[in-house]
């Protein structure tokens, strides 16, 4: 089958958006979506499993008479649609009306989403694969056999994503996007018999970025690196977190500044806006629009146009992240539904983790983390850790089974650098950091 939508599928989509308006809705809301990928497992050096899987799902968001309703159905045929609209109908009829639901006013719904690659993330080197093409890719990724390595676990995998948002209003935004990764789990075993392992990963929209060759090599590093651990004394420590893991110390911010959290008085960042809650280094942008960047988007859910801008800047609070429905029940201006790419930008003149190292000379790199939870309400947290102890810069041995505790804005309010070297294959560029007097219990 096409991994993209096809005229046919897309001329279903403008139907029922056109059938729901007949059958009484004021407004509507349709996103069709279709999502192929391929996948090599591999264990130990040899192919394991194979995987091709085909997704379609058409959601619709309905207002009737004052009230909403969302839906969904992966049975993409006319005359089923049609009955599933008609008790889609039927049912929003029965509910509560709710005067805060309705569309984005038009004015901010996105215009220039019409092909899908405006943001080059769509390599059509993903048309010419064959199965061979993706089981050799797989096969040359390997490490195995090593010597001390007693189990691989590996995975290629490859999709295409296609998805168009249609609404009553005009809106017609569509985002096509690529996807090919690489990720490996490999266990070493130590003089005792203990049983340690790491992992590491890539991915990339284009195939020719994707680092086949060095992917289970640096997880069996990684796994090696943990062999010897030694305790430390609890205490205060500068914190510094690997670039791979950041983003769960930044994460709890962001969901901070999101409108249910807000609404719901379930953020620690409550009332906000406008204030300097953290320091005067921090920079926090949302980007959104880099051409050919993982996670890159023109539009949110609702089809609201995203643009680059500030969330939090020299340590001030710049926006919150309030769809259409949760700035109506707030009383203040909508944004997006929530931050699409979000960067940290460098402080403290460092560029790499080595970098950051030899600034903060002694303390904890943290390249895992293994449990604990926050509190959405306070910030507070506690995580468990493992990673090494840091003397002069330099990594002494490797600790495990450690605790950090604390609260979020005292942490960042504790941040000592930010280098430049978040990986773009994640989600949020989240660079090593560095904080300092952060507690550790053993």
């Amino acid at each position: 089958m096409n991994a993209l939508l096809t005229q046919q599928e897309i001329a279903l989509a403008q139907h029922c958006l056109a059938y729901a308006q007949e059958q009484g809705a004021q407004g509507v809301r349709i996103t069709l979506s279709k999502t192929l990928m391929n996948l090599i497992g591999l264990l130990n050096g040899q192919v394991d499993k194979t995987a091709h899987a085909l997704d379609r799902s058409l959601q619709i968001q309905l207002l009737v008479d004052g009230r909403f309703g969302t839906f969904s159905s992966n049975r993409l045929e006319q005359k089923g649609l049609e009955e599933f609209i008609r008790d889609a109908i039927g049912t929003v009829r029965m509910l509560e009306a709710d005067s805060y639901r309705a569309l984005p006013a038009p004015e901010r719904l996105v215009k220039n989403a019409v092909t899908g690659r405006e943001l080059d993330l769509y390599d059509p080197a993903y048309d010419d694969l064959t199965a061979e093409q993706r089981r050799e890719m797989a096969l040359q990724s390997t490490a195995w056999p090593q010597p001390g390595l007693i189990a691989e676990e590996g995975e290629y995998s490859d999709s295409v994503f296609d998805s168009l948002t249609l609404d009553s209003q005009g809106l017609y935004a569509r985002h096509t996007e690529t996807s090919f990764e690489i990720g490996y789990e490999s266990t070493v075993e130590d003089a005792e018999g203990n049983h340690l392992s790491s992992y590491w990963w890539d991915a990339t929209p284009r195939l020719k970025d994707l680092k086949l060759k060095g992917c289970a090599e640096k997880a069996f590093r990684r796994a090696k690196e943990q062999i010897g651990p030694q305790g430390v004394p609890s205490g205060k420590y500068t914190l510094i977190v690997d670039n791979e893991c950041a983003a769960k110390l930044l994460t709890p911010v962001l969901n901070a500044l999101g409108g249910y959290s807000l609404q719901q008085k379930n953020s620690f960042l409550v009332d906000s806006l406008g204030k300097k809650l953290f320091p005067e280094s921090l920079t926090i942008l949302d980007a959104p629009l880099t051409q050919g960047d993982t996670g890159c988007r023109l539009f949110d859910s609702e089809g609201v146009a995203t643009r680059e801008m500030p969330v939090i800047e020299k340590g001030v609070v710049k926006t919150y992240f309030l769809n259409t429905y949760m700035s109506a029940k707030m009383g203040l201006e909508p944004t997006i539904e929530d931050i699409t790419r979000a960067k940290v930008l460098p402080t403290g003149g460092c560029s790499t983790q080595e970098d950051v190292l030899q600034k903060v000379k002694d303390g904890i790199l943290v390249t895992g983390f293994n449990g604990g939870n926050s509190n959405p309400a306070t910030g507070n947290f506690s995580y468990g850790v493992e990673g090494f102890l840091i003397k002069d810069g330099k990594k002494v041995h490797p600790v495990r089974e450690m605790l950090i505790t604390g609260d979020f804005l005292t942490l960042w309010n504790n941040l000592v650098a930010a280098a430049q070297d978040a990986r773009p294959c994640q989600s949020k560029l989240v660079p090593t950091l560095a904080f300092k007097n952060v507690d550790f219990s053993a």
